[in-house]
């Protein structure tokens, strides 16, 4: 994926503001790679892991804040660039402010999907299925996952806005192994999942672990 942004034109030296760094698991490639980064995160906790994590690099810097409230500095951006947060954003300012937030660059956002794959088998996640329903009512009935064919490329957005060019889309598939317990942590950083009552999420949690140790020996890989 940094190689494709690569050449793309995200250069070393290519000015970066980046929309919900997290803690700076994205950013440091593009660090590595010479770019000057702005990173803006809304979380205060994770914006300090980011500082530590990106402390070896002096281009970059770390802003606590909204990206909404956030106001642009005099300086256009190369790139806009986003990992898994853009969704996040307020559909109202999201495009708009990037296009004001750059001269002529990109806007590059990364999503991802838990896709059929993997031991994600078919009747793995018809079982998994069965904790959900059981124990989180949001859950809808008969959810399956969809193939990687099957995920719309949508440039609505960013065509209706009359601030893009033309989208281009990549795909990258991979798989990634998980114990239990690494599935367990995983499960725990999905919001949804923090929602949940403390009952509940326990509940669904051990149902969830039983389902894993008995019937797929305690380890399982997801395809993404």
């Amino acid at each position: 994926m940094f190689d494709d942004l690569a050449a793309a034109g995200v250069a070393p030296g290519a000015r970066v503001l980046e929309i919900g760094c997290g803690t700076g698991q994205a950013t440091v490639p593009l660090a590595e790679r010479g770019c000057r980064i702005v990173a803006v995160e809304l979380g205060a906790d994770m914006a300090a892991v980011a500082r530590r994590n990106l402390a070896a690099f002096d281009a970059v810097e770390v802003v606590t804040a909204a990206f909404e409230e956030w106001p642009l500095s005099g300086e256009p951006f190369d790139v806009v660039f986003s990992a898994t947060a853009f969704h996040w954003i307020d559909p109202a300012v999201r495009v708009s402010k990037s296009a004001d937030a750059r001269l002529g660059g990109l806007l590059a956002t990364v999503g991802t999907h838990h896709i059929a794959g993997g031991t994600w088998t078919e009747a793995f996640f018809v079982e998994i299925q069965k904790c959900y329903e059981r124990f989180d009512p949001s859950t809808p009935p008969g959810l399956r996952l969809e193939t990687a064919r099957d995920i719309v490329e949508d440039d609505r957005e960013l065509t209706s806005s009359g601030r893009f060019g033309p989208a281009k889309f990549y795909r990258y598939e991979w798989e990634l192994p998980y114990s239990t317990a690494d599935y367990l942590d995983l499960l725990l950083t999905y919001s949804g999942h923090r929602a949940l009552p403390d009952v509940q999420r326990s509940a669904l949690l051990n149902s969830v672990a039983r389902l894993i140790d008995v019937d797929y020996g305690g380890k399982l890989s997801s395809a993404t």
